[in-house]
């Protein structure tokens, strides 16, 4: 395992709610996350985990002053590693923000209700094992769909297998093409998504 920075804010003797996100590729959601709660009195976006050594949302994290960490696969379904890397850094509360592995069991039973995921369809269409990035966007161009969305969701042990939170929709024209309709939906997440992590951490610390 690879750790690229070693700390985390405190804000006096206010505890605040350490999230940690997950991620395995670009990190567009991932920023627009840690800058969304950069000011936050609250929520502190403590640590940043990938699976690839050269994801660029490490390097955008680190820019942004937050710790990141890269885990292997066998050190992601490592319960003794994992569970101290979290400790380390004091987090409540899991993101998955494009991140490609399955989370092992003991990190879900670890945190219950505590992880949550966002995928580019309106589940549960278009989701499952291999329904990622360009992938669910071509399914959802191929079949002529008349609109498409985001949802975010409890993160189980069944992939894109948890109870929907919220879902955002965005209507297709049959002229769209795979990067429009990746772009719509895109915007989406932009837009919506850092609030209803913020509304969900309002609901349950």
């Amino acid at each position: 395992m690879l750790i690229f920075a070693h700390e985390y804010c405190k804000n006096g003797n206010m505890k605040k709610t350490n999230i940690a996100i997950f991620v395995s590729g670009s990190g567009s959601n991932c920023e627009n996350i840690i800058r969304y709660f950069a000011s936050s009195e609250y929520v502190t976006t403590a640590l940043v985990v990938s699976n690839k050594s050269d994801a660029p949302a490490l390097d955008k994290a680190a820019r942004l002053n937050v710790a990141t960490a890269v885990v292997n696969k066998s050190e992601l379904n490592d319960a003794e590693l994992m569970t101290a890397l979290l400790k380390q850094y004091d987090i409540d509360f899991i993101v998955l923000a494009g991140f490609l592995p399955l989370i092992p069991d003991f990190l879900i039973e670890s945190y219950p209700h505590r992880i949550v995921n966002i995928h580019p369809s309106l589940l549960p269409k278009y989701g499952g094992k291999g329904m990622w990035g360009h992938h669910v966007h071509e399914a959802v161009k191929a079949a002529g769909e008349t609109e498409t969305g985001m949802t975010v969701h409890w993160v189980t042990p069944v992939c894109d297998g948890g109870d929907i939170i919220v879902q955002y929709k965005v209507a297709l024209s049959p002229d769209d093409s795979v990067d429009d309709i990746a772009e719509k939906e895109h915007r989406l997440e932009m837009e919506y998504f850092p609030g209803v992590i913020e509304q969900l951490l309002n609901d349950i610390f």
